[in-house]
C-alpha cells in the first residue's frame, strides 16, 4: 500500500510540474524554417515554368497553315519578338486534333492560355509565312478570316528577379549551416548559435529508460551496499524524510580506470526508475566566456523540473581541479568559474527534493577542497580492483553473451587474470570470441583464452618478426634470469609463465607472475622486487660477461622504486623517516637541501648497486638452473610453471593462495606486460 501510494504522489506530481518547452510538440518533429525557404523556392520555381502557358502544345508553320486553311485559327499573339501564342477558335475545340484541349481551360489570373506554342526564330520569317497563309486564303473558294499576328512586348519580372531570389536563398541555406555546426551540430540542446548556454547533458526518462541494473553489476558488492541507500530513497523519499534524515546530496566514485564507476551510476538510475542527466565533464567547457557556468545552472534547472533524479558528471576533475594551479595572473579561468557555479548549484538545492549528483573521477587527489566537504560530495565510494571472487562474478556477466565451451568455467578465467579490471575482462571475452571464430569453432574453448590473455598482457603475436640466433639466446637468459630470481628469493613474485615469443610493437618476450595481494609492504618484499626486476640484466652479466638495452624498462621501475623508498617511505636510514610526497607536487620549491638531495641520489645508488650484486650472485649459484631454463625457452619459446617445476624442481616458499593473487608482471623492452604502481 505505502508502495502504490508513492507512485501515485509521483505520478501527481509529474502532472501538476509544469512542462518544459521541448516537451510541448507531443513527440512530434519541431519546426524549421528552412524548409519553409526551400518550399518557397520551390513554389517560385514551379510559377516560372507554368505561368501563363498551362498546357501549351508545341507546333510549327505547317500546322498554321492547315489550321488557318480550316479557319481553326482565332489570333496569333508574338511575345517579346521570341515566340508566337496560337490560340485556337472555341467552337473547334474538344475536336478533331483539338480533342484533348478543354475549351473551358483557365490558367493564373483567370486569362485563358494559349492552346499552342510557335518558335518563331527572327520575327521576319514569321511575317513571311503568315504573309503567304494569307495569299492562299484568298485564293479559295472559302473564304476564310485572314491571320492577324498581335506583338506583345512583355517585362517578365519574375525570370528577371528568380536568379537573385535563388542566390539569397543559397546564402541563407548556408548561412543556417554555419550557425548549426558552431552551435554544437543539429538536433541537440546547443544545435543554435545561441543555445551555446544550455546543457549537452543526455536525458534518459520514461521515453528513453536505463536498462542497466545491479544485475548486470559484478564484482562491486560493497558499493552497490552503498549506493542502495540512494535508490531507496529516490523509491521511498519519505522513509527518511519523516525521521528527519537527510539523503547526500552528493556522491563521488573514485576508482581506477575500467572498474565500473559509470556503469555502477547507470545501474543507481536503472533501479530507482528516475530520470538520469548524463554528461562529461569536458562538456562544461569552451573557449567562450561563461558558457561553462551557463551551462551548469541549465543542467540544474532540469534536474529540478525532473526531480527526482540523478545528475551523473563523468571524469569531473575535468572542472573540478583544485582552484590556483597553474593559473595565470591576471586571467580569467573558465574552468574556475564553471567550477564556481558548481559549487554554488550544489548549495541551493535542498535534499528533499530529490536531486543527487553523482561523479566519477580517478584523480580524485586533484579535486579542489571545496568540492569535497559535506554538503556537496558528502560521501565517497572507492571502486577497485575485484578480487577473486569478483573477477568470477564479473566473468559470469560476459559468458552470458557468449557461447563457451564446458570445460571453460568462470572461476579457472578468474584466476588466470589477477588484477583486471571490469574493462579488462571484457576485453578478454571480446578478443576470445573473435579467436575462436577466426578459427571456425563452434564454441570457446580455454585454448582461446590463453591466447586472448597474451594478446591482451604482450600485444599482437609477431610472426614475421626475424630474430637473429644470437639475439633468440639473449632473450631467453634475460626471461630466465627473471624467473629463477623470482623462483628463489622468498619475497619475490612467483612465476605463472614465460615466453620469448615477440608481441606488440617492442616486446621480444614477457613473463607473468602471482604476486600475493596485500595492501602494507614491507621493506625486504620491496629489495625482493628489485632483485628480481634486475635479474634480466644480470643474467647477460653473468653468462655473456656483456649486457644491452634490452633492460630500458627494468631499469625504469628501479629507479622509480627505489627513489620512493627513499623520498616517500622513509625506507632509507640515511636520509631518515621523512616523506616528501606531498611537497614534491610544488614544482617550484624542492623541500630539501642540495645536501640531502646528494644524500638521496647515494642512497638510490648503492640500494641498485646492492641488489644488482646479489641478483648475479644468486644467477651464479643457480648457474645449472639458468642454463636449463633457458634452453627450455629456445626449445619450446612458452613455459609455464609446471615446465619449471620439472626443469628446476618446486619453489622453495610457499605460495600465495588464490584468493590473495594480484597481478603484476615484470614488463620491459623484452617483457612486455602490464605493469601497475605500487
Amino acid at each position: 500500500m505505502e508502495q502504490e501510494q508513492n507512485r501515485r504522489n509521483r505520478r501527481d506530481d509529474e502532472e501538476q510540474r509544469p512542462r518544459r518547452d521541448d516537451d510541448s510538440n507531443d513527440g512530434l518533429p519541431r519546426f524549421n524554417f528552412t524548409w519553409l525557404l526551400i518550399l518557397i523556392a520551390l513554389a517560385a520555381l514551379g510559377f516560372q515554368m507554368t505561368r501563363m502557358i498551362g498546357g501549351a502544345r508545341k507546333m510549327d508553320y505547317d500546322k498554321l497553315a492547315k489550321w488557318a486553311k480550316e479557319g481553326e485559327v482565332q489570333r496569333v499573339v508574338v511575345v517579346n519578338n521570341d515566340e508566337a501564342f496560337v490560340y485556337i477558335v472555341k467552337d473547334s475545340l474538344g475536336f478533331g486534333e483539338h480533342k484533348d484541349i478543354k475549351p473551358d481551360q483557365k490558367t493564373f489570373g483567370n486569362q485563358a492560355p494559349p492552346q499552342y506554342i510557335l518558335k518563331i526564330g527572327k520575327p521576319e520569317v514569321l511575317e513571311t509565312r503568315v504573309k503567304a497563309i494569307n495569299e492562299a486564303l484568298l485564293k479559295e473558294k472559302e473564304k476564310r478570316p485572314q491571320l492577324n499576328v498581335e506583338y506583345d512586348p512583355r517585362t517578365d519580372w519574375l525570370s528577371t528577379l528568380f536568379p537573385y531570389l535563388l542566390t539569397l536563398l543559397l546564402f541563407v541555406v548556408l548561412w543556417m549551416f554555419i550557425v548549426r555546426r558552431v552551435g554544437g551540430g543539429a538536433g541537440g540542446p546547443g544545435s543554435q548559435i545561441f543555445n551555446i548556454g544550455k546543457s549537452k547533458a543526455t536525458l534518459f526518462d520514461n521515453n528513453s529508460r536505463v536498462n542497466i541494473t545491479f544485475a548486470d553489476v559484478a564484482g562491486l558488492d560493497e558499493a552497490k551496499e552503498e549506493v542502495m541507500e540512494i535508490v531507496d530513497f529516490l523509491k521511498n523519499p519519505k522513509k527518511y524524510t519523516t525521521l528527519g534524515g537527510k539523503i547526500p546530496k552528493g556522491v563521488l566514485l573514485v576508482g581506477p580506470p575500467g572498474t565500473g564507476k559509470t556503469l555502477l551510476a547507470k545501474a543507481v538510475a536503472g533501479e530507482a526508475g528516475a530520470p538520469f542527466f548524463s554528461i562529461s565533464g569536458s562538456d562544461f567547457v569552451e573557449m567562450f566566456v561563461g558558457v561553462g557556468a551557463s551551462r551548469v545552472r541549465d543542467l540544474f534547472r532540469q534536474a529540478r523540473e525532473k526531480a527526482p533524479c540523478i545528475i551523473f558528471i563523468d571524469e569531473i576533475d575535468a572542472i573540478g581541479r583544485a582552484r590556483g594551479r597553474g593559473a595565470v595572473q591576471g586571467g580569467n579561468d573558465e574552468r574556475e568559474n564553471t567550477l564556481n557555479q558548481l559549487l554554488v548549484e550544489m548549495d541551493g538545492f535542498p535534499t528533499d527534493k530529490g536531486v543527487i549528483l553523482m561523479a566519477a573521477t580517478n584523480r580524485p587527489d586533484i579535486l579542489d577542497s571545496a568540492l569535497m566537504r559535506p554538503g556537496r560530495f558528502d560521501r565517497q565510494i572507492g571502486i577497485g580492483r575485484p578480487d577473486l571472487n569478483g573477477r568470477k562474478q564479473i566473468f559470469e556477466v560476459h559468458m552470458k553473451n557468449i557461447k563457451v565451451s564446458p570445460e571453460v568455467t568462470a572461476i579457472t578465467l578468474a584466476e588466470m587474470t589477477p588484477g583486471f579490471v571490469g574493462a579488462d575482462i571484457a576485453n578478454v571475452c571480446n578478443e576470445a570470441a573473435l579467436i575462436a571464430a577466426r578459427r571456425e569453432k563452434k564454441g570457446i574453448d580455454l585454448d582461446d583464452f590463453n591466447y586472448a590473455l597474451d594478446k591482451v598482457i604482450g600485444g599482437l603475436e609477431k610472426k614475421n618478426k626475424i630474430i637473429s640466433p644470437e639475439e633468440k639466446q639473449i632473450i631467453a637468459y634475460h626471461e630466465a634470469g627473471h624467473a629463477i630470481c623470482g623462483w628463489f628469493l622468498e619475497h619475490a613474485h612467483p612465476l605463472v609463465k614465460v615466453t620469448i615469443v615477440p608481441r606488440g610493437l617492442a616486446a621480444l618476450g614477457y613473463a607473468q607472475y602471482l604476486p600475493k595481494e596485500q595492501y602494507i609492504t614491507r621493506k625486504d618484499k620491496l629489495l625482493d622486487d628489485l632483485c628480481m626486476t634486475l635479474g634480466g640484466r644480470a643474467a647477460e652479466s653473468v653468462v655473456f660477461d656483456k649486457i644491452s638495452t634490452g633492460a630500458q624498462s627494468d631499469l625504469d621501475h628501479i629507479t622509480r622504486l627505489s627513489y620512493e623508498m627513499v623520498i616517500n617511505y622513509g625506507l632509507s636510514e640515511k636520509v631518515g623517516n621523512v616523506s616528501y610526497y606531498s611537497m614534491l607536487n610544488d614544482s617550484f620549491n624542492r623541500p630539501f637541501s642540495e645536501q640531502t638531495a646528494w644524500i638521496i641520489d647515494q642512497e638510490v645508488k648503492d640500494m641498485i648497486e646492492k641488489e644488482y650484486s646479489r641478483a648475479k650472485q644468486l644467477l651464479r649459484d643457480r648457474r645449472k638452473e639458468l642454463d636449463a631454463l633457458a634452453n627450455a625457452l629456445l626449445e619450446k619459446e612458452v613455459l609455464h610453471r609446471s615446465d619449471l617445476e620439472s626443469l628446476i624442481g618446486k619453489r622453495p616458499f610457499a605460495d600465495p593462495t588464490p584468493g590473495e593473487s594480484a597481478y603484476t608482471p615484470d614488463a620491459d623492452s623484452m617483457d612486455r606486460s602490464r605493469d601497475e604502481d605500487e
